[in-house]
């Protein structure tokens, strides 16, 4: 706790001073333009991997990048998502998901979660891409892992999908969803081409040609 304290002293004193006119403006108001979908890993920084300022993303972050499907008891993160896409209107939602995912490490090693029944139970979120990532043969239990985490990324665009928000918002033409992997030993970014369900690296995927 020290040192979280004297990082923020830091930033009132040396950063704060050099984006005032940043804050100044953000303090009566915000036009974030995608909401970013991200694991709670500590080591996944949205802003900090995009080089985005604050005020730049509207941000979810939970353990395994999960957007449940919408239901009759939407819970915090469908509100989220309500809310960036209705009121904010958000033009690009990016599900990203990361490497070495914990989450994602439990669900493909069938790991014991019995002493975790929260996250058990959330983690059932994943249900649809653990069941195609184990019909898959895997060469190694690193490949199985990889695996699970891609087809985490592709079920939870499909969940989101399910959003009215998100449904209107797609009929219109106003909003484009993006499905990330990012290698945190890297620093790379995988990014999912819909045509093949295939993730191909970043600067050659076809939406990064606009």
């Amino acid at each position: 706790m020290h040192d979280i304290i004297n990082g923020f002293l830091r930033f009132q004193q040396e950063v704060y001073p050099t984006h005032k006119e940043l804050f100044k403006t953000l303090a009566t108001g915000q036009t974030p333009k995608a909401l970013f979908i991200s694991c709670s890993d500590s080591r996944m920084v949205p802003e900090l991997v995009t080089q985005r300022e604050p005020g730049d993303l509207f941000v979810i972050r939970n353990a395994g990048n999960i957007v449940p499907s919408f239901g009759p008891e939407p819970g915090g993160v469908s509100a989220t998502v309500e809310y960036a896409v209705a009121q904010l209107k958000v033009t690009d939602i990016v599900i990203c998901g990361h490497s070495d995912c914990g989450a994602m490490t439990a669900v493909a090693t069938c790991a014991c979660l019995d002493h975790m029944p929260a996250v058990k139970n959330w983690l059932r979120h994943t249900d649809a891409a653990r069941m195609i990532n184990e019909s898959r043969n895997h060469a190694t239990e690193k490949e199985r892992i990889d695996g699970m985490v891609r087809e985490n990324v592709i079920a939870q665009l499909n969940n989101i999908r399910t959003h009215p928000s998100v449904a209107l918002a797609l009929a219109q033409g106003r909003l484009a969803l993006h499905g990330w992997v990012y290698d945190i030993e890297t620093g790379s970014i995988a990014a999912l081409d819909t045509t093949n369900n295939t993730f191909i690296p970043l600067a050659e995927h076809p939406a990064t040609k606009l």
